[in-house]
């Protein structure tokens, strides 16, 4: 079992950054992937950002590709997604959850074992 806790959410304005962070308790084994998913006011949870723990290969949706970093500290047992130039529409509730068995790190929150709480992200103008 593990579970999942995010912190680092917040209000920033358009064109700022922020940093969030998922820090797991519980065995994150090599074949694990951990995502993060967002969720808008009135729209489905979608993929955001994908890390294949064994070898931190990184996977983004094209949304936000050349504006979020994902990353991981294996020793500390964290995901973080580091989030710049943030606009309005990332205004949304971010997930992390962690892939127990992930060859290639999935898209599809169906596929995704372990969810955190989620933390909110509000981009204002």
């Amino acid at each position: 079992q593990v579970q999942l806790v995010e912190s680092g959410g917040g209000l920033v304005q358009a064109g700022g950054s922020l940093r969030l962070s998922c820090a797991a308790a519980g065995r994150i084994f090599s074949s694990y992937a951990m995502g993060w998913f967002r969720q808008a006011p009135g729209k489905e949870r979608e993929f955001v950002a994908a890390i294949r723990w064994s070898d931190g290969s990184r996977y983004y949706a094209d949304s936000v590709k050349g504006r979020f970093f994902i990353s991981r500290d294996s020793y500390r047992n964290t995901v973080y997604l580091q989030m710049n130039s943030l606009q309005i529409d990332d205004t949304a509730v971010y997930y992390c959850a962690a892939q127990k068995s992930a060859v290639v790190p999935s898209t599809l929150q169906d596929e995704y074992d372990y969810w955190g709480q989620g933390t909110q992200v509000t981009v204002s103008s």
